[in-house]
C-alpha cells in the first residue's frame, strides 16, 4: 500500500501500535501464537515502516512521541498567534511615522516575503510546525496589506476583500495541512455569502447579521461541501466543514427563537419564534440520528449540545420565574440523567444491530 501524505502515515503508524498491543493480549491469553521466525519478520517489517514514514513524513511513532506533538501544536498555535499580533500591533505602533509610497512598498514586501519565507521553511520542515507558523504570519500581513492600502487609498469598505483573505487561508490551510487556516477561510467564506445574501434584501453589506436568516445558505454550504469534495489525505476537514457548518445554522435559530422581529418571515414575533424553536429541536434531534448511523462523533455532539441548548432555554422560559431555583434546577438534573439513559439506550441498540449484522 502506498503512503504519500503524513496522513495516511499516521494513521498506518497508530495501526501498527494497536495491532503491536493485541498481538501481545492475545499471545498472553494463548488465543494465538506466533513462530520466533514469524515475531522476529513481522517486528522487522513493522520496524521498517515505521523507520521509513519518520524520515518521509515526521510521524509519531508511539504515545510519547504523541504527547511531544500535542505540546508543540499547542506552542505552535500560540506562537502563531502571537507572531500575528506582534505584526499588527508594529504596523499600527510606526504606520503614522512613514509616508504614503513607504506604506505601500513595507505592505508589499511584507506580504509577499512573508510567502516565501513559509514557501521556504514548508521544503526543508519536515514536521510543519514552522511551516504552519510561518502561514500564520504570512496570512495576517496579507490581511493587513488589503486593509491597511484600502486605508490609505480611501477604499469605500467592501465584502470583496473576504474572497482573498479566503483564498489564501484555504491554500495554506490545503497546502500546510492546517485546520486553523481552513476555520480562517470558512469564517470568510460565511461572512461573505451572508452579507451577499444581506444586499439582496436591501442591506448594507455589513449589517448582514442584523438577519440571522442570512445564514442560513452558508451552513447549507458548509455542510454539504464533504459529500461533494472528498477529504481523503486530509484528517479531520469534513469534521471542521460539518461543524461549522451546524454551528452556522443552530445559532440564528437559537437566536431567531427567541427574538422573532429579527426574522423576514412576515408573521407575529411569537409565530415565528415558536416555529424556530420547533425547527431547533427537529434539526438537532435530525443531526443526532444522521450522525448516529454514519459514524460521524463530531455531527452527533453538536446535534447533542443544541438540543440540550434549545431544551434547556425552553426550560428557563416555562419555569424560571414560576417555580423554586432548587425545583427548577432539580428538573434540569432529572432530564439529563433522562438524556443520558435514552443516549445509552440508542448505543446499545446500535451495537446489538452491529453484532447482528456480523
Amino acid at each position: 500500500m502506498k503512503i504519500d501524505s503524513r496522513t495516511d502515515a499516521q494513521r498506518r503508524a497508530d495501526d501498527i501500535q494497536v495491532f503491536r498491543r493485541e498481538l501481545t493480549r492475545l499471545e498472553s491469553e494463548r488465543a494465538l501464537e506466533l513462530t520466533v521466525d514469524q515475531r522476529s519478520a513481522l517486528a522487522h517489517h513493522h520496524d521498517r515502516l515505521l523507520a521509513e514514514y519518520s524520515q518521509s513524513f515526521d510521524i509519531d511513532r508511539d504515545a510519547q512521541a504523541k504527547q511531544l506533538s500535542l505540546g508543540m501544536r499547542i506552542a505552535s498555535f500560540l506562537g502563531a498567534l502571537a507572531f500575528a499580533a506582534s505584526v499588527f500591533f508594529l504596523f499600527r505602533q510606526y504606520w503614522g511615522l512613514f509616508p504614503t509610497g513607504i506604506q505601500i512598498t513595507l505592505l508589499i514586501v511584507a506580504a509577499f516575503a512573508s510567502l516565501l519565507a513559509t514557501h521556504l521553511i514548508a521544503r526543508r520542515d519536515g514536521s510543519g510546525y514552522f511551516a504552519k507558523l510561518a502561514a500564520m504570519v504570512a496570512f495576517a500581513c496579507f490581511v493587513l496589506n488589503i486593509f491597511l492600502i484600502g486605508k490609505i487609498f480611501n477604499v469605500t469598505p467592501s465584502d470583496k476583500a473576504l474572497l482573498p483573505w479566503a483564498a489564501l487561508a484555504f491554500l495554506f490551510a490545503y497546502a500546510l495541512d492546517l485546520k486553523l487556516l481552513l476555520a480562517a477561510g470558512i469564517l470568510c467564506v460565511i461572512a461573505f455569502i451572508s452579507a451577499r445574501t444581506g444586499t439582496l434584501s436591501g442591506l448594507y453589506w455589513i449589517d448582514f447579521g442584523m438577519r440571522p436568516e442570512n445564514f442560513f445558505p452558508a451552513a447549507l454550504l458548509l455542510f454539504c461541501v464533504p459529500a461533494i469534495f472528498g477529504h481523503e489525505r486530509f484528517a479531520g476537514f469534513d469534521a471542521v466543514y460539518r461543524v461549522f457548518g451546524m454551528i452556522t445554522f443552530f445559532l440564528p435559530v437559537l437566536v431567531l427563537s427567541n427574538w422573532g422581529g429579527g426574522s423576514y418571515l412576515r408573521l407575529a414575533a411569537n409565530i415565528i419564534e415558536g416555529s424556530y424553536q420547533v425547527l431547533g429541536f427537529a434539526v438537532s434531534a435530525l443531526a443526532v440520528w444522521y450522525g448516529a448511523r454514519h459514524d460521524y462523533r463530531h455531527v452527533v455532539n453538536t446535534g447533542v449540545t443544541f438540543f440540550v441548548i434549545f431544551l434547556y432555554s425552553k426550560f428557563y422560559d416555562w419555569w424560571w420565574e414560576a417555580m423554586p431555583k432548587s425545583v427548577f434546577f432539580l428538573i434540569i438534573g432529572l432530564t439529563s440523567l433522562l438524556f443520558i439513559l435514552i443516549m445509552k439506550r440508542l448505543r446499545t441498540g446500535e451495537h446489538a444491530q452491529q453484532g447482528a449484522a456480523q
